[in-house]
């Protein structure tokens, strides 16, 4: 099987492997390995005149030069047609979050992108159901691509694409913005979590909603990011189930901020941001146990509306059904997800949307090369099987559905 740096390995929508199906145009390899799409920044070798070599980069294997995100954009780019569809999601989602769109934020998709196949799959099933349900749910597909670890595992598809141990970021970073591309041509929605300052460069234009994990809630660095992303992003509440860390997080991302950072065409600069007023919190659970329940809402919304979080905080917060509110166990987060169904059913308020971690198959597998793997089926937390994840969608939207009624 044809296996050439300008091929890939995927998978049809029968489990089958495919190849040399996809190439990639201007694709430059190096040593064998696919790179990415080239960019005559290549030719410069990067520390060529290191200014103290016995003091920098002492504990550096390699730097690997990565083409600015200028050239990634250029080769993968959004149509003015894919622009409006990103900015309307995003406008939706936004009325959502402050009140103006009685709709409920339904995020949904893998625990994170292994096989972009796979994706695709999930990604056309979903597109279905959420043109199905529009007047009730917003649905937006996880489209993660950055695991953050408590040690050591698999970081995600930019960090070791081949799931091998090479960690071509490169051609990891093209098949993560090539992927985005994709589901936006769907029609769907986008989100995304962010891990560092450098990859939304990258990414961010085809992203309708952003989320800052657990153990980046309290980051100064992820605070400032999220003031200048165009997109509302959730900020969670910290492993240990704090609250006030991530109402703090949106009250200093709606601010204006100044830091180092870079631009499209990879130049350091001094980024001067106008504050994000969209942030919003997310009940993730936490290590003592769940915090989905209503009590917990309630008493969440009581501490943002008596704060100084911006309105889109104080208005709602975000369920994810996941982590700690289910124990990652995916049968457990379906009923978690059905728990919330009824009380919007019964008129609960103040729940802006809802988190799912979901995949064509139920479960999770130990990462492994691609062809070894169950299609499908996460290599990262437990997921809801898509019949399950259907059924629940449709049980979201008559909640909804039901709500209005009682209004």
């Amino acid at each position: 099987m044809d296996e050439s740096p300008q091929a890939f390995l995927y998978r049809d929508t029968m489990g089958g492997l495919i190849a040399g199906k996809l190439t990639f145009p201007n694709v430059q390899t190096k040593g064998g390995r696919m790179r990415g799409p080239f960019d005559a920044e290549d030719s410069v070798t990067l520390g060529r005149e290191a200014v103290l070599p016995e003091t920098v980069d002492v504990n550096i294997r390699q730097l690997d030069p990565i083409p600015a995100p200028r050239s990634f954009i250029r080769e993968l780019p959004l149509t003015p047609a894919l622009v409006q569809s990103v900015q309307a999601s995003r406008a939706a989602i936004r009325d959502i979050l402050h009140g103006r769109d009685d709709r409920l934020l339904v995020i949904v998709g893998p625990c994170s992108i292994h096989d972009p196949a796979a994706a695709l799959d999930y990604g056309r099933r979903l597109a279905a159901v959420a043109s199905e349900l529009s007047e009730d749910i917003l649905v937006v597909m996880r489209v993660y691509f950055e695991k953050p670890r408590t040690t050591l595992g698999w970081k995600g598809l930019i960090n070791d694409p081949d799931l091998n141990g090479t960690f071509n970021i490169r051609k990891g970073m093209w098949l993560a913005r090539k992927i985005l591309v994709d589901m936006v041509s769907l029609g769907l929605p986008t989100a995304t979590e962010f891990l560092d300052p450098i990859t939304p460069q990258y990414i961010s234009d085809t992203i309708s909603w952003g989320a800052i994990g657990a153990r980046n809630t309290e980051s100064q660095v992820h605070r400032q990011l999220a003031s200048g992303l165009s997109m509302p992003v959730g900020f969670k509440n910290s492993t240990d189930g704090n609250v006030k860390v991530a109402a703090d997080s949106c009250y200093t991302a709606a601010h204006e901020h100044h830091f180092l950072s870079i631009n499209v065409d990879g130049n350091v600069i001094s980024a001067e941001t106008l504050g994000n007023p969209d942030c919003h919190v997310i009940l993730r659970g936490s290590i003592h146990g769940p915090n989905y329940d209503a009590a917990s809402v309630a008493s969440a919304l009581e501490y943002l509306q008596e704060s100084n979080a911006p309105d889109a905080a104080s208005r709602g917060v975000i369920i994810d059904a996941a982590h700690g509110n289910s124990g990652k166990n995916e049968v457990r987060e379906a009923h978690v997800v059905e728990e919330i169904a009824e009380r919007l059913a019964a008129g609960e308020q103040g729940i802006s949307g809802i988190m799912m971690e979901s995949f064509i198959e139920a479960g999770n597998q130990s990462p492994a090369p691609l062809d070894s793997l169950v299609y499908g089926r996460s290599i990262t937390d437990r997921c809801i099987s898509w019949d399950r994840t259907n059924e629940l969608l449709h049980t979201l939207a008559a909640a909804i559905r039901e709500r209005r009624t009682l209004k």
